[in-house]
């Protein structure tokens, strides 16, 4: 019987399969599990309605918000370190952010409950199978409806809508409505502001 040299494989700097390796530096890994047992102790246990004390832990991790952000209990933000938002803005329950890069939500802009902002994919014809990450914006008073699903590096322009369970392959032009699977425009929308 033959053994293995184990002290050999524990003192390897690199795992021998790509696939394996690190994709994000120690800081940042340890960043977000700070973040991961911030946000399951005192963000989503949070009552409701206490959208200041949401916003204040958002901010004490690096996020840059305008008054009135109202991130509900349930809403996931992957790295608030790369989250921008301006004056009013509204992130439901169920929300996913994932931002490995910087997204940025403009005034008034909606996300609502279940929708995926997806901000990074991986180079799949890259044998370390690394993630590539690319910075968002959802423009002013733009809405990604319910269980909508943003694709990495698309942006919404100011007035956007994207409807019901769509998913956005491309970016969206402005006071326009999307929708479907890919999405596509279906209509006008009338310019608010």
């Amino acid at each position: 019987m033959q053994m293995k040299n184990t002290r050999a494989s524990l003192t390897k700097a690199q795992p021998d399969d790509p696939y394996l390796a690190p994709q994000y530096s120690v800081g940042n890994r340890i960043r977000r599990q700070l973040w991961n047992v911030c946000w399951a102790t005192l963000y989503r246990t949070s009552p409701r309605i206490a959208f200041g004390w949401r916003a204040w832990l958002l901010r004490c991790f690096g996020a840059k918000l305008g008054a009135n952000c109202h991130f509900y209990p349930q809403s996931r933000i992957w790295a608030p370190w790369n989250l921008e938002c301006d004056d009013t803005v509204i992130v439901g329950d169920r929300a996913e952010l994932y931002n490995p890069s910087r997204l940025h939500l403009a005034s008034h802009a909606i996300i609502s409950q279940d929708a995926c902002l997806c901000g990074a994919t991986h180079d799949y014809n890259n044998p370390a199978f690394p993630v590539v990450s690319y910075p968002m914006r959802v423009g002013r008073y733009a809405w990604v409806a319910a269980r909508a699903c943003v694709s990495p590096g698309v942006n919404l322009a100011e007035g956007a809508v994207l409807g019901l369970a769509s998913v956005a392959t491309h970016d969206l032009e402005a006071w326009s409505v999307y929708a479907g699977a890919p999405a596509k425009k279906v209509k006008a929308r009338v310019r608010i502001a």
